[in-house]
């Protein structure tokens, strides 16, 4: 069921040291900001030859990752992103093994425009899970 690493997600206080960082002294190839307001994050995604890492801070204080930052002030890993084929028959495996598919179990639009969904962190020894149909 599951696919390559599409990508391992950070959060970061700021964007733009986080992005300069990346390029600047690590020299990687990293994309231009781009809000989602839906998902509550900006993202940059930075370019490596066999996956990406996805940089998230939050838009305003309402998003999703802020709780995430008020215990990890300095920032750290938020997910890992797996691509799968069929979404919605990996979904529909996941829910019958047992997994906790978030958000209502319906795949919502990512930041690559292609539909993704996350799985519980309990589920899976502490760690985020983000599923993208390719």
């Amino acid at each position: 069921m599951l696919g390559r690493v599409n990508h391992v997600a950070l959060v970061v206080p700021d964007l733009a040291s986080a992005t300069e960082a990346y390029r600047d002294t690590l020299g990687a190839t990293v994309s231009l900001p781009q809000a989602l307001p839906e998902h509550g994050v900006t993202v940059v995604f930075v370019e490596l030859p066999n996956t990406k890492i996805e940089l998230l801070e939050p838009l305003g204080e309402d998003s999703p990752i802020a709780a995430f930052l008020d215990k990890n002030p300095s920032g750290g890993m938020h997910h890992v992103c797996y691509e799968v084929g069929d979404i919605f028959a990996a979904r529909d495996h996941l829910v019958r093994a047992g997994a906790r598919v978030l958000g209502g179990g319906d795949p919502r639009i990512g930041a690559h425009g292609k539909p993704v969904l996350f799985l519980h962190p309990k589920d899976f020894f502490g760690t985020l899970i983000e599923l993208e149909q390719v």
